[in-house]
């Protein structure tokens, strides 16, 4: 199975945790614990629900899931969390809606003696879990960026460049991508906490998407009206490029413009096949989940915390790029390598 070194690293080598499961897998039987995710609709947390029912029942761990009814319910998530804590659970892995005002019901939580992970999105601070599996988001925005960059090779100096993010005030995901882009593209950052304060004038502005086609397309028109001239396009998500191809399709430039993304959903690798995205960079959601669930029953059996990833404050679960016009100096799969370990 193709993948570039750091992917290969992250999803197959043995680790110290995967011993420790085994070592607990006779504790296990005895274990409850929680997913909670921001919704059970998104295609991405359904494939994370799957790894982690996948890998409960293989360790006999009885798994309780929970979901906010939209992205952004928080108070849904509380009520899941002290539900966890009242029934005992040994460990909850959580991708917050709000990473910040979790903090105190997960302070409960470990309080009580849980183990608390974060999946996809870490809490602010992130040591406000105990752990957090995560693709590296910044390297993902980095990998779409250095792409965008040598496919342009000399009129990278004269993009025209469109940056459709997610929210106004969004967790560090959404920060992170769009500053990984930035950095890979060759562009200055300001304060690399925040987006929209570069000066490079390649940047033709930044707007929001909420994550989805309709906030992506919508997006795409307020800052074609800026600049009808843009010609890069990059996206929080897949969701959002389609929107910003329908957008440039009903003005006849879907064809001139680069979009790039990030998230190696099956759609979206398939409008990379498709010529609608030229590059996304694939995470794997499963993984963090059934990695996740693996670290409860170390947890369980012996008091094991999750180890890290040597240089990283979290556990990286891998990135890879996805396009079907490799450049020198990025490695990358093809569209059609990425539909078989795509999800949705």
């Amino acid at each position: 199975m193709p993948f570039n070194t750091q992917s290969a690293k992250a999803l197959y080598c043995a680790t110290a945790l995967g011993i420790a499961v085994l070592a607990g897998n006779a504790q296990a039987a005895d274990t409850s614990a929680c997913l909670i995710t921001k919704t059970d609709t998104n295609p991405f947390f359904v494939k994370m629900k799957e790894g982690a029912v996948a890998k409960a029942k293989e360790l006999g761990i009885e798994l309780k899931t929970f979901a906010g009814k939209i992205d952004g319910d928080h108070e849904t998530q509380v009520q899941a969390v002290e539900t966890c804590i009242a029934d005992g659970a040994k460990g909850i892995l959580i991708t917050p809606s709000d990473s910040s005002a979790i903090v105190p019901v997960v302070e409960q939580a470990r309080n009580a003696g849980i183990l608390v992970i974060a999946l996809d999105t870490s809490l602010e601070p992130i040591d406000a879990a105990d752990a957090t599996f995560a693709t590296d988001n910044f390297k993902a925005g980095e990998l779409i960026g250095a792409w965008a960059a040598a496919r342009l090779g000399d009129e990278a100096a004269n993009a025209r460049i469109a940056m459709l993010d997610l929210g106004v005030s969004q967790p560090s995901v959404d920060v992170m991508r769009d500053q990984g882009f930035l950095q890979g593209f060759g562009i200055d950052l300001g304060d690399p906490g925040r987006w929209g304060d570069e000066t490079d004038p390649r940047i033709v502005g930044n707007d929001v998407t909420a994550g989805n086609e309709e906030g992506g397309q919508r997006a795409m028109e307020n800052l074609l009206a800026k600049d009808p001239m843009i010609n890069v396009v990059y996206t929080i998500n897949e969701p959002a490029a389609a929107g910003a191809y329908q957008a440039l399709k009903s003005i006849g430039r879907e064809n001139d413009v680069m979009i790039v993304s990030v998230d190696g959903g099956c759609p979206g690798v398939q409008n990379v096949a498709d010529g609608v995205i030229g590059a996304t960079s694939q995470q794997y959601p499963l993984l963090m989940a059934s990695k996740g669930i693996e670290a409860i029953a170390a947890f369980a059996a012996d008091g094991t915390k999750p180890m890290l990833t040597e240089g990283k404050n979290f556990y990286d679960t891998g990135v890879t790029l996805v396009t079907d016009h490799p450049v020198d100096g990025v490695e990358s799969i093809s569209a059609e390598e990425g539909m078989k370990l795509c999800w949705g």
